[in-house]
């Protein structure tokens, strides 16, 4: 089974990707304002043929529009809590560079929420 995990953001939105157990970082994609997010989104769920999509969500204000989000694209949600904190720190430890870190920085807080999912749920 398929499933993307996708840690919304108003200027980008990272996703990772998992095809079993295992959920891997995949990209960072930059977005202008809420509808074309999920223009891009709907776009990459047809183009990757996914079974199942996880939106993280935060508390507060992000997370009401996380959820907004996620019924829009038919997702379900998740906590994403400390995921982008526990994201940097795992990369920290793994000596990724400080670019590439943050380049792909909601990428990894995306893998790490789906991973959370994943072993819960899978």
């Amino acid at each position: 089974m398929k499933t993307l995990g996708v840690d919304y953001g108003r200027k980008k939105i990272g996703l990772a990707i998992s095809e079993g157990m295992l959920a891997e970082p995949w990209k960072v994609v930059k977005v202008n304002d809420f509808e074309e997010t999920i223009e891009k989104t709907l776009q990459i769920l047809k183009e990757l043929r996914v079974d199942k999509v996880v939106v993280g969500v935060s508390e507060g204000e992000m997370g009401k529009e996380s959820k907004r989000f996620a019924k829009r694209i038919g997702a379900e949600i998740f906590d994403e809590t400390l995921s982008t904190y526990t994201a940097q720190e795992l990369s920290r430890e793994a000596k990724v560079g400080r670019k590439k870190r943050k380049n792909l920085e909601d990428a990894y807080a995306a893998s790490v929420m789906l991973q959370s999912y994943l072993d819960i749920y899978v």
